[in-house]
């Protein structure tokens, strides 16, 4: 990780999907914020999907002379994807990701990038945020759940802006949606994850309504980010807490059940119980084995596997051998 000051390169990278604003107007404030940084920058576009107009638009603006990468993904693979396949071609050492649509005012950038002295990733929080009485509700319990899944306090996770140092996307493999649940991944590889207060920009005209199925999308993503945070080097903890739990029930099932025919005389032939008991006795075994061989095949490739950063290293003199 870099320490105590920021790099002095930066990689600006904008996934372009279905919703998208004027790409020269966007071009041309996010130009101004970055250049308020004093850094080089590299500017990388990313077309998720076929988007002539985009492409005709950020055609015009390396005629007249902008330094810009493209790249064109044969179809439509996701924000993760979109942003991975750019950092594969991006050589700065403070990465920079925007939305291609107006989401913070442009002056914030260098705030975000400044940040980075203490921290590796840096989101943001736009304020003031307008909605109705139920997107409020809506943010207010996704972000609730995340923070008590991830034992983070983030609160803006549908913000796209963020700025992160190298290393974060070195060792990090997103795919699908998780871009939006990045800090919480960034954070579980010990990674310092930071947020900060920005302004909304003006031209924000999204209402934050999102088809149904999205909702279910978004809680689905959470679920998963919470399995790979919690207990992706211990999955014994989880399949063994649900198994064990579902033996347990399910014993207590059995033992009543037979209790009630040994003493009561209770005939068990025409009790859908048994059945049940013993299904749910038959699931936790099965889940309880889940996790043990989840476990063996932890242990068999842990030498392999780093889920953990070297912040720094003091030596002292007196340590060093040589000459």
């Amino acid at each position: 990780m870099l320490q105590g000051k920021i790099a002095t390169s930066l990689s600006a990278i904008i996934p372009v999907g279905s919703r998208h604003a004027n790409i020269a107007e966007l071009h041309g404030e996010y130009r101004r914020g970055i250049e308020k940084t004093g850094l080089d920058c590299e500017f990388i576009y990313v077309l998720d999907g076929r988007h002539p107009d985009v492409v005709e638009s950020l055609e015009a603006l390396m005629r007249a002379g902008e330094r810009l990468t493209v790249l064109q993904l044969s179809r439509e693979f996701g924000e993760s994807t979109a942003i991975m396949a750019a950092f594969e071609h991006a050589s700065g050492n403070v990465i920079l990701t925007l939305p291609a649509y107006f989401q913070i005012e442009a002056d914030e950038i260098p705030r975000l990038v400044a940040a980075l002295v203490s921290a590796d990733v840096i989101v943001s929080q736009r304020r003031p945020r307008a909605g109705s009485a139920f997107e409020r509700a809506r943010r207010a319990a996704f972000h609730g759940l995340v923070n008590w899944m991830t034992r983070l306090n983030l609160h803006d996770l549908g913000c796209s802006a963020r700025a992160m140092k190298r290393q974060v996307l070195e060792e990090l493999s997103l795919y699908g949606d998780q871009h939006r649940l990045l800090p919480a991944l960034a954070d579980r590889q010990g990674f310092r994850v930071l947020e900060i207060d920005v302004r909304q920009s003006h031209k924000d005209r999204f209402e934050g309504s999102y088809r149904k199925r999205e909702y279910l999308h978004r809680l689905l993503d959470v679920f998963a980010v919470f399995f790979l945070v919690r207990f992706t080097k211990k999955p014994l903890r989880f399949y063994g807490m649900v198994g064990a739990v579902l033996l347990v029930v399910g014993t207590i099932l059995l033992v009543y059940l037979s209790v009630d025919r040994l003493v009561f005389q209770h005939g068990l032939a025409d009790r859908p119980a048994l059945i049940l008991s013993s299904l749910v006795v038959v699931l936790g075994l099965q889940l309880l084995a889940l996790g043990l061989l989840g476990e063996l095949m932890i242990f068999t490739h842990a030498r392999g596997m780093k889920d953990y950063q070297v912040d720094r290293i003091i030596e002292f003199p007196g340590d060093k051998s040589g000459p």
